[in-house]
Protein backbone atom coordinates (compact mmCIF):
# COMPACT_ATOMS: atom_id res chain seq x y z
CA UNK A 1 0.00 0.00 0.00
CA UNK A 2 1.51 3.43 -0.83
CA UNK A 3 1.74 6.26 1.00
CA UNK A 4 -1.46 9.04 0.91
CA UNK A 5 -0.34 12.66 1.01
CA UNK A 6 -2.47 15.68 0.48
CA UNK A 7 -1.48 18.82 -1.30
CA UNK A 8 -3.12 22.22 -2.26
CA UNK A 9 -3.37 22.50 -6.01
CA UNK A 10 -1.47 25.45 -6.08
CA UNK A 11 1.62 23.90 -4.89
CA UNK A 12 4.17 23.08 -7.69
CA UNK A 13 3.83 18.71 -8.35
CA UNK A 14 7.07 17.20 -6.34
CA UNK A 15 8.59 14.15 -7.24
CA UNK A 16 7.48 12.44 -4.25
CA UNK A 17 3.93 13.26 -5.19
CA UNK A 18 3.51 9.84 -6.94
CA UNK A 19 -0.01 9.87 -8.89
CA UNK A 20 -1.90 13.01 -8.41
CA UNK A 21 -5.41 13.00 -7.89
CA UNK A 22 -7.86 16.04 -7.65
CA UNK A 23 -10.69 15.06 -5.20
CA UNK A 24 -12.80 18.25 -5.82
CA UNK A 25 -16.03 18.73 -7.96
CA UNK A 26 -14.83 21.97 -9.24
CA UNK A 27 -12.15 22.78 -11.39
CA UNK A 28 -9.34 25.17 -9.39
CA UNK A 29 -10.06 28.27 -10.59
CA UNK A 30 -7.07 30.54 -12.07
CA UNK A 31 -4.82 27.36 -12.75
CA UNK A 32 -4.17 25.40 -16.11
CA UNK A 33 -4.24 21.57 -16.55
CA UNK A 34 -0.81 21.30 -17.48
CA UNK A 35 0.40 23.50 -14.69
CA UNK A 36 -1.23 21.44 -12.33
CA UNK A 37 -0.41 17.69 -13.54
CA UNK A 38 -3.11 16.07 -12.16
CA UNK A 39 -2.75 12.47 -13.14
CA UNK A 40 -6.74 11.73 -12.32
CA UNK A 41 -9.73 14.20 -11.66
CA UNK A 42 -12.42 12.12 -9.23
CA UNK A 43 -14.65 14.58 -8.70
CA UNK A 44 -17.07 11.45 -7.82
CA UNK A 45 -15.36 11.58 -4.30
CA UNK A 46 -15.75 15.26 -3.70
CA UNK A 47 -18.48 15.84 -1.18
CA UNK A 48 -22.16 16.65 -2.98
CA UNK A 49 -22.86 20.41 -3.69
CA UNK A 50 -25.10 20.80 -1.27
CA UNK A 51 -22.85 19.39 1.64
CA UNK A 52 -19.88 21.40 0.19
CA UNK A 53 -22.11 24.88 0.15
CA UNK A 54 -23.62 24.07 3.47
CA UNK A 55 -20.12 23.80 4.91
CA UNK A 56 -18.70 26.35 3.21
CA UNK A 57 -17.70 29.28 5.58
CA UNK A 58 -18.83 27.23 8.59
CA UNK A 59 -15.53 25.84 10.05
CA UNK A 60 -17.13 25.53 13.17
CA UNK A 61 -18.91 22.45 11.98
CA UNK A 62 -15.97 20.45 10.77
CA UNK A 63 -17.25 17.20 12.62
CA UNK A 64 -20.76 17.01 11.50
CA UNK A 65 -19.61 17.58 7.85
CA UNK A 66 -16.99 14.47 8.66
CA UNK A 67 -20.12 12.85 9.56
CA UNK A 68 -22.28 13.47 6.65
CA UNK A 69 -19.13 13.46 4.28
CA UNK A 70 -18.17 9.99 5.11
CA UNK A 71 -22.05 9.00 4.87
CA UNK A 72 -21.94 10.15 1.11
CA UNK A 73 -19.09 8.17 0.68
CA UNK A 74 -20.77 4.86 1.89
CA UNK A 75 -23.68 5.68 0.65
CA UNK A 76 -23.37 5.58 -2.78
CA UNK A 77 -22.08 3.89 -5.80
CA UNK A 78 -20.61 6.30 -7.77
CA UNK A 79 -18.16 6.71 -4.19
CA UNK A 80 -17.75 3.54 -3.92
CA UNK A 81 -16.77 3.05 -7.56
CA UNK A 82 -14.34 6.69 -7.11
CA UNK A 83 -13.15 5.13 -3.74
CA UNK A 84 -12.18 1.89 -5.55
CA UNK A 85 -9.87 3.55 -8.24
CA UNK A 86 -8.62 5.39 -5.63
CA UNK A 87 -7.29 2.59 -3.81
CA UNK A 88 -6.33 0.77 -6.69
CA UNK A 89 -3.89 3.65 -7.80
CA UNK A 90 -2.82 3.05 -4.09
CA UNK A 91 -1.93 -0.06 -3.66
CA UNK A 92 0.58 1.00 -6.83
CA UNK A 93 2.37 3.46 -4.98
CA UNK A 94 2.30 6.86 -3.42
CA UNK A 95 -0.75 8.86 -4.23
CA UNK A 96 -1.56 12.39 -3.50
CA UNK A 97 -4.92 14.12 -3.06
CA UNK A 98 -5.03 17.61 -4.48
CA UNK A 99 -7.45 20.11 -3.16
CA UNK A 100 -8.01 23.58 -3.79
CA UNK A 101 -9.34 24.98 -0.31
CA UNK A 102 -7.45 27.69 1.82
CA UNK A 103 -8.00 26.34 4.97
CA UNK A 104 -5.13 22.92 5.21
CA UNK A 105 -6.17 21.61 8.14
CA UNK A 106 -10.11 21.35 7.01
CA UNK A 107 -11.41 20.69 3.86
CA UNK A 108 -12.54 17.50 2.13
CA UNK A 109 -9.40 15.80 1.22
CA UNK A 110 -8.43 15.92 4.71
CA UNK A 111 -11.87 14.61 5.70
CA UNK A 112 -11.35 11.71 2.45
CA UNK A 113 -7.67 10.83 3.93
CA UNK A 114 -8.78 10.30 7.73
CA UNK A 115 -12.32 8.31 6.28
CA UNK A 116 -9.60 5.77 4.22
CA UNK A 117 -7.06 6.02 7.11
CA UNK A 118 -10.19 4.83 9.87
CA UNK A 119 -11.00 2.45 7.43
CA UNK A 120 -7.40 0.91 7.37
CA UNK A 121 -6.60 1.44 3.85
CA UNK A 122 -4.09 4.67 3.53
CA UNK A 123 -1.22 4.83 5.50
CA UNK A 124 -0.93 7.84 7.66
CA UNK A 125 1.66 10.77 5.39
Amino acid sequence: MGELRLKRVYEAPGPDDGTRILVDRLWPRGIAKEKARIDLWLKEIAPSDALRKRFHGKPDDWEAFCEAYAGELEGGAAQAAAAGELLDRLAQGPVTLLYAARDESRNNAVALKDWLERRGEGSPG
